[in-house]
């Protein structure tokens, strides 16, 4: 998909020559001070009139096209509501440009103008309303169409013009549109991902996904092949491989925007299964098709590191890929099988498709050699996450404060929340073997507490963050600006929580 173009200009809405003006409202509040308060004295009071008339009335969600009929430069107006003011978040207005772009493609038009909105969220800067207006018009304006030969798919909107009152405000709304472009791009780049079917998004494309951006970004690439995780002794990513044809990989990506000498990295790790059968412990054939997202952590931390790059944050990141196929076939891994994980601890295998946890065992091992200042893994890893939180909230567990803290506030401002579960040891019961020193399952109660707390033993002493992402990272339906199938739901939290470190 093409990214849309983004601008920022100085003008009056009344004074805008436009296809479409888009202007936002809030709920049981009157026009004065609102967008339309202008524009309305040139129309002779006829948005007034649509309010009274309950027609328009500025609830999340609605929207209203005004035909202009030659009384403003603008042609249409898009009326689109925020709903009421003291609910008034970032991801209102996010929402509000998500449903305004679709609109726009519906009405046939290349491009569009939206006023910021003079009532914004309370706390939040300038730079932030204009990242959450440029995320959302770009992500619901997201189509993947690579496998389409039919016309039925509405061409996309290339350009927005963000309209500033203030010729104060233009410094300010141009960084957010910085920002709101990188963080949106990355997440069309994890939608694209996903989306591809997995006899196109096998471990070796994805390795070469990590080399393209490697070279556009300047960034450090390590690509780890199989032979190399046998010398590391990498026995539980080795493992889950072993029934499939496709060899696997470890990709290591690392970006170094700090000015500081030997600062210690933030090190991202993503679950990358490119398609999960289950392996020998066969998932249902229902919505196995899914299953190509189960790659979704790893194409996030990937693109972070690329917006981290284009944003050139002042920090030092590095993104670890453990990426394999979990397969059903001759070599596969068995059920009651033993593998010995690259920290030296041997976990039984009593289900095969709890094979996430161990591909990150070997990988958050691994991490441990550069000392993170912070660790942070995020997968799609278990179906008890699902069962938890339903599709509105993201897992989050961990063993310090501030940093999870900080993912919460990040989460919030992206409009991707997490909920804290506890990562209690009496958990641990649950995964005590009578042959290893652990099992990689806990049975049914709890399944994704003990999940997270076998993850815990390999994440070492320092700052650790567990994101699950199982519960929001494919939706049955479209939103505002999500769309039905791979969401890419993670990738903001991730490079806000980048954002907000750096500032």
């Amino acid at each position: 998909m093409k990214i849309m173009q983004v601008d920022v200009k100085v003008g009056r809405a009344e004074a805008e020559s436009a296809e479409v003006l888009v202007l936002t409202h809030c709920e049981e509040e009157g026009l004065s001070k609102q967008d339309a308060v202008a524009i309305d004295k040139v129309l002779g009071g006829s948005l007034r009139d649509l309010l009274q008339s309950k027609e328009f009335e500025g609830k999340t969600g609605e929207i209203l096209v005004y035909h202009t009929h030659g009384k403003v430069p603008a042609k249409r107006l898009l009326l689109v509501g925020l709903g009421k003011k003291k609910d008034l978040t970032l991801d209102t207005i996010r929402q509000a440009m998500g449903h305004a772009v679709k609109r726009v493609r519906q009405s046939k038009v290349g491009a569009f103008t939206a006023s910021v909105p003079t009532v914004t969220p309370k706390g939040h800067s300038p730079i932030e309303v204009a990242q959450a207006m440029v995320e959302g018009a770009i992500l619901g304006n997201y189509q993947f169409t690579d496998y389409r030969s039919d016309n039925g798919v509405g061409k996309d909107v290339g350009r927005m013009t963000v309209l500033a009152q203030q010729k104060g405000q233009v410094r300010h709304l141009t960084e957010g549109i910085r920002r709101g472009i990188a963080t949106a791009e990355a997440a069309v780049l994890v939608r694209d991902l996903c989306n591809h079917p997995s006899n196109v998004m096998t471990p070796s494309r994805i390795a070469g996904e990590a080399k393209t951006v490697a070279k556009d970004e300047g960034l450090t690439l390590k690509i780890l092949e199989q032979k190399d995780m046998e010398h590391l002794g990498m026995g539980a990513l080795l493992g889950v491989a072993r029934g499939s044809h496709e060899p696997p990989k470890f990709i290591i990506l690392e970006y170094n925007g700090s000015k500081k000498k030997d600062e210690r990295p933030v090190v991202f790790i993503g679950k990358t299964i490119t398609f999960d059968t289950g392996g020998i412990s066969l998932k249902p054939a229902e919505n196995m098709e899914h299953m190509k997202a189960d790659m979704t952590g790893g194409a996030e931390v990937l693109a972070s590191i690329r917006a981290a790059a284009r944003l050139k944050l002042p920090l030092r990141l590095i993104s670890i890929l453990p990426v394999a196929e979990n397969m059903p076939g001759g070599r596969a891994i068995k059920p009651g099988d033993i593998v010995k994980t690259l920290s030296g601890k041997t976990v039984e295998v009593q289900n095969t498709d709890a094979e996430g946890r161990l591909i990150l065992a070997d990988a958050l091992a691994y991490a441990q050699r550069y000392n993170p200042a912070a660790l942070i893994d995020i997968a799609t890893l278990t179906g008890a996450c699902v069962v938890a939180l339903g599709q509105f909230a993201i897992g989050l567990f961990g063993t310090d404060e501030k940093l999870k803290a900080q993912v919460r506030k990040s989460g919030r401002k992206a409009g991707e929340r997490v909920w804290e579960m506890p990562l209690w040891d009496e958990y641990f019961e649950q995964l005590r073997s009578d042959v290893a020193d652990m099992r990689n399952i806990g049975g049914r109660g709890g399944g994704m507490i003990t999940a997270a707390l076998f993850l815990s033993k390999f994440a070492g002493d320092g700052p650790w963050v567990h994101i699950d992402i199982a519960s929001t990272d494919w939706s049955e339906r479209e939103r505002a600006y999500i769309p039905k199938g791979p969401t890419g739901i993670g990738t903001r939290l991730l490079i806000q929580y980048l954002i907000d470190r750096s500032l």
